[in-house]
């Protein structure tokens, strides 16, 4: 495994990013292992709390929209793989130390990470749901594939995050999706009521 940074933007995870912090440093890893970036376009009262709770790197940038935010965390981390916060939903700690062998630059670009196991192959089933589908919770991504792809559009606020998705699926990229119970984690655990909670979702035809 390559070195790992967590990216977390304010916006995107609302409410539950304490609760997003939280379950990245309680993944039983050592807490200054893997930085944790948070981006925000505005400092608020919780910036400097979070930053010292969970020892996260509050970035700051006013002026930027989620696209540029994120790039520039990206810019600022220099770790090899980067795992983005895509959604509100946070995913169980245990996750975590399953997940970070798979971060291979040798035979992966990028990883979706699923609260449920795809029924269709991960492009397939992204055509199927269209570009307007609710982005999954996490994705990691190699810096050397992020800086292929141009990184996020500095452009795009709410729709940065589709939009390199989108770009991702329509390249030759190594590309997997992987759940919380294909990396074995057992049925009685937060992922797998997660799961049970999405299962009802049907593909379209």
């Amino acid at each position: 495994m390559g070195t790992v940074c967590f990216i977390v933007d304010a916006s995107v995870a609302g409410a539950c990013l304490p609760r997003h912090l939280r379950s990245i440093r309680q993944s039983g890893l050592a807490e200054h292992l893997i930085p944790v970036i948070v981006t925000a376009a505005f400092l608020d009262e919780r910036s400097t709390t979070l930053e010292q709770r969970f020892h996260a790197h509050c970035l700051v940038t006013p002026d930027k929209k989620l696209g540029a935010r994120l790039n520039q965390a990206a810019y600022v981390s220099q770790a090899e793989w980067l795992l983005v916060a895509m959604h509100k939903q946070v995913l169980p700690s245990q996750l975590w130390p399953l997940l970070y062998p798979e971060l291979d630059t040798q035979t992966l670009d990028a990883l979706i990470i699923s609260a449920m196991t795809p029924r269709l192959p991960g492009k397939l089933w992204q055509q199927l749901r269209g570009p307007n589908a609710a982005p999954p919770p996490y994705l990691a991504i190699s810096r050397t594939w992020l800086e292929r792809l141009g990184g996020f559009d500095p452009e795009l606020e709410a729709t940065a995050l589709t939009d390199l998705l989108q770009r991702l699926y329509a390249c030759p990229t190594r590309l997997k999706t992987l759940s919380g119970q294909a990396l074995g984690l057992p049925r009685g655990s937060p992922l797998s009521a997660l799961k049970a909670r999405f299962s009802t979702e049907t593909p379209p035809h």
